[in-house]
């Protein structure tokens, strides 16, 4: 008997419906007992939380202003800009085409989605239009994509593997009939290739994790044999991402999109090594490179022995290679490890490598950053050339990939569970529709300020009149609150939650209110390996030192990277360069005296933007005083730290930021003596 039935029964015999039942539980705890969404299929283990489709979540509140942000901006409207986007002479349009190689997939894939989000007519036709292209590049032996060789006749795959991802978000939201025979042809390609030239480029062998996904994705849906085949060649050409003490390469973007190619192969051999060395990975890079606020590594472009001060930066691609790294991550394990990094980037990183207005972008962004200009500041970073300007033509990669950072964001705010239910494991203003328990759908409107707040709450709607279904509803209680508080319809929960997920199991119906209160505090992290300096937090936000920037326009043709291009129609008036430049003292130690602190909390700004110096709504006041001889190098970087017997000046009171909102920014302070 199904639960509606079983709901109608108790009503006609006047019996109680399902208690409330609340308890915190492991990932390992989630039977994959529903098949309402498509899960890893046998003999691969069932992933704990399933992402909806494109378009499933509506965000509002900030998220919702970034992605209109984004519309508005640069990613929206990279088209009429960027050369590699002309669709004169398109590799992904016509055979032959000589540009847009690796930028077309890199910057649709995130296009798409935002279009999908905001069912957005234009855009929609615009991705349509592109992804046709795609499709229509399926020849008669299966290949997919352009053909772009090597002297030696090697087919090269990397910009192929965006172009994946792009075709099963395509299926997902509209379920074209052509995507899947398309994708099949493709692999039976792959697999007859020979493995000498397979995967053998630089670029293609450290991202073949890329690859497998999309091959687990199609054999979870067709359940084709051969695609297991396709993935144990796959992982035996793809770089080593399983070595103990070391990585394949140091390349910062390859490093935040491919550790987590063992976690991937563990899904297919089981190998309970492969998932471990995943974490491996992400363990081992911060240790030696990642003594640093904002969930990353400081690596600029590459890693270098000795560069881990927290002047060291990471690409934008990066930030939103880690954020969908842990997107995936999180699904597949539940584990909360990857839900909290993916909040340190997405909050404190991120946002502040582009302009508010995301017309322009940082190819890098510091912890410790106090002047963003076009100067050459190697060898101090390891690129050669203007890498630290707001620049609509910030290199090639960030210009187009920055794209899938928030829409991938604003999709993973409610997952499905294994079990018939929902999940919220990252928060966010939003709607979400989906389906649980026996396919009831249900939507779920999260209404929080979230991370600016302590306080979200969840409304149950979408069921019919008096109509009631029972599923899990999984919440995860964060590891940096202490105290948390869950009601439901105003009744404080069964069970005391603590850092974890925690499962509420009960009747619901139209109008049930579930209120989560995470109570916020000061917290300071040390970073014993750069110098004991120190980091400030409040709940999951990291705040930097308040530095008075001066914006100065530039000419972007002037001040581009040599690997940029604009179209000849192009307005370079309408997409300026900004260079930010310190107006304020910034070289402060601080005091890390917790109790001398005093956070300020301000009314939410009515334009939904909170990563700005006016737009925050979280202020700290602290105290610090100044280094002496803690300055910039001769191409204007940031100093590294100084050394602790470095003579300080008198204590002063200073303000602390979000680290997202300040594009200037001190957010790992040499301590006050």
């Amino acid at each position: 008997m199904n639960i509606r039935n079983i709901t109608i029964l108790a009503a006609l015999l006047h019996l109680p419906l399902m208690a409330q039942e609340s308890q915190m539980v492991e990932p390992a705890d989630i039977k994959p007992t529903s098949t309402l969404y498509v899960n890893n299929r046998a003999p691969l283990p069932a992933n704990p939380f399933i992402k909806l489709a494109p378009a499933a979540v509506k965000p509002r509140g900030w998220v919702g202003e970034m992605l209109t942000r984004q519309k508005n901006g640069l990613s929206g409207q990279l088209g009429e800009i960027s050369d590699w986007l002309d669709k004169k002479g398109n590799a992904w349009l016509e055979p032959g085409g000589g540009h847009g190689w690796e930028e077309v997939p890199y910057w649709l894939r995130g296009y798409a989605n935002l279009a999908y989000i905001l069912n957005d007519k234009a855009m929609i036709d615009e991705t349509k239009f592109w992804i046709e292209g795609i499709l229509r590049s399926s020849q008669a032996d299966g290949f997919l994509g352009p053909v772009n060789e090597n002297k030696d006749g090697r087919r090269e795959l990397w910009a192929n593997m965006l172009a994946l991802q792009i075709l099963q978000d395509y299926y997902e939201w509209c379920g074209d009939e052509r995507v899947l025979p398309v994708l099949t042809a493709y692999y039976k390609w792959q697999l007859q290739y020979p493995d000498e030239k397979f995967l053998r480029d630089y670029w293609e062998n450290s991202r073949g994790g890329d690859n497998l996904l999309s091959v687990i994705w199609l054999y979870n849906r067709t359940g084709d044999e051969f695609l297991l085949e396709l993935c144990k060649k796959i992982h035996r050409c793809t770089a080593n991402w399983m070595q103990e003490s070391g990585l394949p390469n140091w390349h910062n973007v390859n490093v935040a999109e491919c550790f987590r190619e063992p976690a991937t192969w563990y899904l297919v051999s089981g190998d309970p090594k492969a998932l471990k060395a995943t974490y491996n990975d992400y363990h081992l890079i911060r240790r030696i490179y990642g003594q640093v606020p904002g969930g990353m590594f400081g690596s600029d472009e590459n890693c270098r022995h000795g560069y881990i001060d927290p002047r060291q930066g990471t690409e934008t691609c990066g930030f939103v290679e880690q954020m969908l790294s842990d997107e995936i991550l999180m699904a597949q394990t539940g584990d909360l490890l990857w839900m909290e990094n993916l909040e340190d980037v997405a909050f404190n990183d991120y946002p502040a490598a582009l302009t508010e207005d995301m017309r322009g972008l940082r190819y890098l962004t510091c912890p410790n950053m106090v002047q963003s200009d076009s100067r050459n500041h190697n060898p101090g970073v390891d690129n050669g050339g203007p890498f630290f300007s707001m620049n609509p033509f910030s290199s090639r990669c960030c210009q187009h990939n920055h794209s899938m950072g928030w829409p991938y964001y604003a999709e993973n705010m409610v997952l499905a569970s294994a079990d018939g239910g929902a999940a919220l494991l990252i928060y966010g203003d939003c709607t979400a529709k989906l389906k649980v328990a026996d396919g009831q759908e249900v939507v779920l409107d999260e209404q929080t300020h979230y991370p600016f707040s302590e306080d979200i709450k969840v409304v149950v709607s979408g069921l019919k009149k008096k109509q009631t279904v029972a599923f899990p509803l999984y919440l995860r209680i964060p590891t940096w609150t202490e105290g948390a508080h869950v009601t439901v319809n105003g009744k404080t929960i069964d069970h005391k939650p603590t850092a974890g997920l925690l499962r509420i199991n009960r009747q619901w119906q139209n109008g049930d209110e579930v209120c989560l209160h995470f109570p916020m505090r000061l917290t300071k992290r040390v970073w014993a390996l750069n110098k004991n300096s120190l980091s400030i937090n409040y709940g999951p936000i990291t705040m930097s030192l308040k530095i008075k920037e001066r914006y100065d326009k530039k000419d972007s043709r002037t001040t581009a990277i040599g690997d940029s291009h604009w179209q000849a129609t192009a307005d370079p008036s309408k997409w300026p360069t900004y260079e930010i430049y310190a107006d304020s003292p910034w070289n402060y130690a601080l005091c890390g005296n917790l109790d001398g602190m005093k956070v300020e909390l301000k009314a939410w700004p009515e334009n939904n933007y909170p990563w700005s110096h006016d737009g925050t709504p979280i202020t700290v006041r602290a105290k610090g005083a100044r280094v002496e001889g803690w300055g910039q190098d001769a191409t204007g970087l940031c100093q590294i730290l100084p050394d602790a017997d470095a003579p300080r000046g008198k204590e002063e009171d200073i303000t602390l930021i979000p680290m997202g909102a300040a594009r200037l920014r001190i957010s790992a302070f040499p301590p006050m003596k």
